[in-house]
């Protein structure tokens, strides 16, 4: 735990979806967590493949641009990405996303407390093929 009462995770070479159910089960269970580096997260896959189709996936649909949106910055990705792993129509899915924080890079309140990792989402189990969610959002569109 930091000194904010919160355990800060750095999502530094981990990979997405892995990291997002350990995240979401941890806030279910009611701790508190602050991600930070969420642009340094990274999504398996085929480079080309995943950003290839980047002016179909920003459509918005129906006649009245009701959505789906897509966010483009990291953290907004990384955050999307821990809520639908959540029961967010229910009252402690909505509880449990409200536990959560997400930074890019690192902010200066949390530059002081202990950073922990997640074994079980490490790269390493990837054979190299992946691209980082800051790679994504900028070919989405993110200004830095």
């Amino acid at each position: 735990m930091s000194g904010h009462g919160n355990t800060v995770i750095d999502a530094d070479g981990l990979i997405l979806g892995r990291m997002a159910s350990i995240v979401a089960k941890r806030l279910l269970e009611g701790e508190r967590i602050d991600i930070v580096n969420a642009e340094n997260t990274v999504v398996s896959g085929r480079r080309l493949q995943i950003i290839k189709d980047r002016k179909k996936f920003l459509e918005v649909g129906g006649r009245q641009d009701k959505g789906p949106f897509h966010y483009r910055k990291p953290n907004a990705i990384v955050r999307k990405t821990i809520r639908g792993m959540l029961p967010r129509r229910k009252a402690k899915g909505r509880d449990a996303f409200g536990r959560l924080k997400v930074h890019i890079g690192v902010p200066r309140e949390l530059r002081e407390s202990e950073r922990e990792s997640i074994p079980d989402a490490h790269l390493e189990r990837l054979r190299g093929r992946y691209i980082t969610v800051g790679e994504i959002a900028k070919n989405i569109g993110w200004k830095v």
